[in-house]
């Protein structure tokens, strides 16, 4: 069983989420558009997450939560909507 206060590394978290490294430290540090921070404890260099935040986090960047992409409509190479225009 998974302890609420367990405490993931940035390597955990990536292995979990199927990304990079240095993604989740983007992630950690607001830099990834559309996505909220990932709250994480500094310990000198290194930074923890704890299970329960990371928990929580991923609750709320699921699509169609908090502005998600669900709902918004699609668009192309230029910017333009792919939706049919009927003129």
């Amino acid at each position: 069983m998974i302890g609420v206060n367990e405490v993931l590394t940035v390597k955990e978290i990536a292995m979990e989420m199927r990304c990079s490294i240095a993604h989740v430290y983007n992630v950690i540090n607001g830099r990834v558009r559309n996505v909220s921070r990932l709250p994480s404890i500094q310990m000198g260099r290194r930074k923890v997450v704890q299970r329960s935040s990371f928990e929580e986090w991923k609750r709320r960047n699921e699509q169609g939560q908090d502005g998600g992409i669900i709902g918004q409509p699609e668009t192309g190479i230029f910017g333009r909507g792919t939706e049919q225009i009927n003129a």
